[in-house]
């Protein structure tokens, strides 16, 4: 018998395994790398840009503080005092923004990354960089749209859907610090609808994972596993741990709109002025089980008045979202836009019914009746007669012409001839800065003044 030796034999399995172990060791191994999260990077990576915001901090060193001295000091009144008295230093802000646009240049970022910025440059990944403008800003939801002109169509991102996330799916957090290489982390969906509180407000309806963004990553996108934008990274909260936020894209849509178009977020106009449900209120209008809100006035002329909601209705749901408080009615309001048909449930006698009404701007019109109603004040232009009667050496800003006996402000000494220079964080200029101020805060529970009298100003803060 004759033995044949073991190799003599064409095998093909063993050929197979010898020609795969003899391939090239770097492709072979790159090749089972590239695995989903590396692909959804490729894909976005050229519309992920950094933002760099440069502003500066004014000091001031009294003139008078050798003799005990320290007077009320703001930016409206740097013109009293000499300049030699001023130390100003130059501060920069570094963060993240996506490309959602590419031929009309626009990048979606956070508000808190490019705040009280002078100057703000856009870094794409090749290195270009650009002077960007400000689109607009909006606070309440930590937002921001810039635009920079390159002439010549940007890479850019399209935008996915959050109303479908699913807590432990997998996502990937994208940030462009320093304007050349991307910083990616990842992780799973921790939970939905989060709300963080801060110093200053609260903020609601985030993105939580467990995908760690630092404040240079802030701005960029959240994807899922196929790449899609999901959500912008925020870092506003920067007392967590391994804890990631992320503004959800459904809600930036209708936020993007607004800043492109207006410059700002135009809160939609119902007519409604509600008020909470304290047990025993809820006794008293009959409304067992029922969580809601209490219509206490309904504006004339107003979507909700031609569509027969009055006073003492019970309002529980706006588009079949519960209403529990007032900050919850507002903030389904806001992802509503001008325009928008909503369905109204109120309970009426221990009876529901449903109205469809379409959403509006506040006419502009009404914001001096809102400061007299508000306010308890009448104002008026700065005329040159108002300054000769009143002496007034402000510049810029509308002046108190009447004060309503009684109100707050005439309580605390407010006076016809004083000059409102600010509302908030809005700057008054002029009648109709004024107009715009009241309009946005018609909804607030208190308001903050600057209210000016000769050479000095003071901060109030006023309940509505």
């Amino acid at each position: 018998m004759i033995m044949t030796k073991p190799f003599e034999r064409f095998n093909p399995i063993i050929a197979a395994i010898l020609i795969t172990l003899l391939l090239p060791v770097p492709a072979f191994a790159a090749y089972n790398r590239r695995d989903a999260v590396v692909e959804a990077v490729r894909k976005v990576s050229t519309a992920v840009v950094n933002v760099s915001s440069e502003y500066e901090i004014h000091s001031r060193r009294s003139p008078f503080s050798g003799f005990g001295m320290d007077p009320f000091f703001d930016s409206f009144f740097r013109d009293f005092f000499d300049p030699r008295f001023r130390q100003n230093e130059k501060r920069t802000s570094l963060g993240s923004g996506v490309i959602i646009d590419g031929a009309r240049g626009f990048i979606l970022t956070n508000a808190h990354v490019i705040a009280k910025a002078e100057a703000i440059t856009v870094t794409l990944q090749d290195e270009r960089t650009f002077t960007a403008q400000l689109v607009g800003a909006d606070p309440d939801s930590d937002l921001a749209v810039l635009r920079i002109e390159s002439g010549q169509e940007l890479p850019s991102i399209e935008m996915g859907r959050s109303d479908d996330l699913m807590i432990g799916e997998t996502v990937i957090a994208i940030g462009n610090p320093f304007g050349f290489s991307h910083t990616v982390t990842t992780g799973v969906i921790s939970a939905l609808n989060r709300s963080i509180r801060t110093d200053d407000t609260i903020y609601r309806d985030f993105i939580q994972t467990d995908a760690s963004i630092n404040p240079g990553n802030s701005g960029g996108p959240l994807l899922n596993i196929n790449g899609d934008l999901i959500g912008i990274n925020t870092a506003i909260y920067a007392k967590a741990q391994g804890i990631g936020f992320a503004i959800p894209i459904n809600k930036a849509r209708r936020i993007i709109a607004d800043l492109i178009q207006y410059g700002e977020v135009v809160l939609s106009w119902t007519g409604l002025l509600v008020q909470n449900l304290d047990e025993d209120l809820s006794l008293y209008m009959k409304v067992p089980g029922e969580k809601g809100l209490l219509v206490k006035t309904v504006e004339t002329g107003s979507p909700a008045a031609r569509h027969g909601i009055k006073p003492g209705d019970i309002l529980l749901s706006i588009e079949k979202r519960p209403v529990a408080s007032i900050v919850d009615y507002h903030q389904v309001l806001r992802d509503y836009p001008v325009g928008s048909t909503i369905h109204i449930t109120v309970l009426r006698r221990g009876k529901k019914m449903t109205v469809a009404l379409e959403t509006e701007v506040f006419p502009e019109d009404r914001a001096l009746d809102l400061a007299n109603s508000l306010l308890g004040i009448k104002v008026e232009p700065l005329s040159s007669k108002n300054r000769d009667s009143f002496r007034i050496t402000a510049k810029k800003g509308v002046m108190v012409a009447n004060v309503m006996p009684g109100a707050y402000l005439a309580k605390i000494g407010v006076e016809p001839g004083d000059v409102i220079r600010q509302m908030d964080d809005i700057v008054i200029e002029t009648l109709d800065d004024f107009k715009k101020a009241m309009v946005k805060s018609r909804q607030k529970k208190t308001v903050v003044l600057l209210i000016q009298r000769g050479g000095q100003g003071y901060y109030i803060s006023v309940k509505l």
